[in-house]
């Protein structure tokens, strides 16, 4: 295993990450399966193991924290807030007085005390930004947080929370956790170079997009596997799976499988430094494991520059963060009063 540098941290991780949003009822609800699967990754050299409270209401957090035990040490532990843990309105967000409840709830899962990389798991447009950055700096100083990040934050938002840590004398977000896969290419124009520019290490998601990557999902197949059972609409993007076609003729050519082209792709971008798997499943965990060696030739590379080009995405994620410019219609058109006298 070959390990890189997490931004400026000096925190040493993995290429491969172990994610762990399918390891609880959301997906493989055999705990002790889990904690195999958790314990296969250490042993094959992933020291990053990314989770969420979120994540089946903090049930993948309970299943790390048994994994972790006695190995604590040698792991690089993330976590994320912000989605709902409640029905209270104030169990979400960025707000101060939810990061200081939610870290506490997150280190009891886990069973340690302290959380080496902390992600802010959505922006928060109704809160300060200021107003997060000074809670997460408070909790690097008291030491329950090494250090602080985030996750599908836009590039705009990335620069405006470097200049306020700057201004501020506040802690800086150290990483960025976006997607990224060959059919999401979009983080390409703006993201991955700020995140060069200021020294943030980057751990994308779904490298295998949400699965379709994996070869599992075919044009005219009944594509009834587990992640199609929660009805992503991805799934049947007739854009997606043709160039899933595409892709699965170039893997064939290369001589490999999709899985280990589309994890290599995402590893590949020297502004990458980790790519994080989500196996629900030992075999999943095993075979993309076995293409920890992967590299992708040039010509390889050029060819799947032709099927989706840089910079670009062939259809987004369901799961994928989009601003409220893009989803609230009342912050892109006028008043129907103002249309009406222009």
């Amino acid at each position: 295993m070959h390990y890189r540098s997490l931004g400026a941290t000096g925190i040493q991780v993995s290429p491969y990450a172990l994610g762990a949003m399918m390891l609880n009822r959301m997906g493989n609800g055999d705990h002790a399966d889990s904690v195999r699967i958790v314990h296969r990754a250490l042993d094959a050299g992933v020291n990053l193991v990314d989770t969420a409270d979120a994540y089946a209401t903090g049930e993948s957090e309970e299943i790390v924290g048994r994994a972790l035990q006695g190995r604590r040490d040698d792991v690089v532990l993330a976590t994320k807030f912000h989605l709902p843990m409640g029905e209270d309105p104030n169990m979400r967000g960025n707000s101060r007085r939810w990061i200081m409840r939610a870290v506490e709830g997150s280190l009891r899962r886990l069973q340690t005390d302290h959380i080496d990389l902390y992600q802010v798991h959505r922006p928060d447009p109704g809160v300060d930004i200021e107003e997060t950055l000074s809670a997460l700096t408070d909790l690097v100083r008291a030491g329950k947080v090494r250090a602080i990040g985030t996750s599908t934050f836009p590039a705009s938002d990335l620069v405006r929370a470097q200049w306020v840590s700057e201004r501020r004398g506040l802690e800086r977000f150290r990483t960025e956790q976006p997607t990224y896969s060959i059919l999401s290419r979009t983080i390409e124009r703006e993201v991955l170079p700020v995140c060069h520019d200021f020294g943030v290490g980057t751990l994308v998601y779904s490298p295998l997009a949400g699965g379709m990557l994996t070869g599992r999902y075919r044009k005219g197949g009944a594509n009834d596997t587990h992640r199609a059972g929660f009805g992503f609409g991805y799934m049947r993007d007739e854009r997606r799976l043709d160039a899933v076609e595409q892709l699965i003729v170039l893997a064939d050519k290369a001589g490999l499988s999709l899985t280990h082209l589309s994890m290599a792709f995402a590893i590949t971008h020297p502004d990458v430094t980790s790519a994080i798997m989500g196996p629900r499943t030992m075999e999943q965990l095993e075979d993309v494991l076995t293409g920890l060696d992967v590299a992708l030739k040039e010509d390889v590379l050029d060819a799947i520059d032709e099927i989706v080009p840089p910079g670009t995405e062939v259809s987004p994620l369901d799961m994928a963060y989009q601003p409220p410019a893009v989803t609230t219609p009342a912050l892109r058109r006028r008043p129907r009063d103002e249309r009406s006298a222009a």
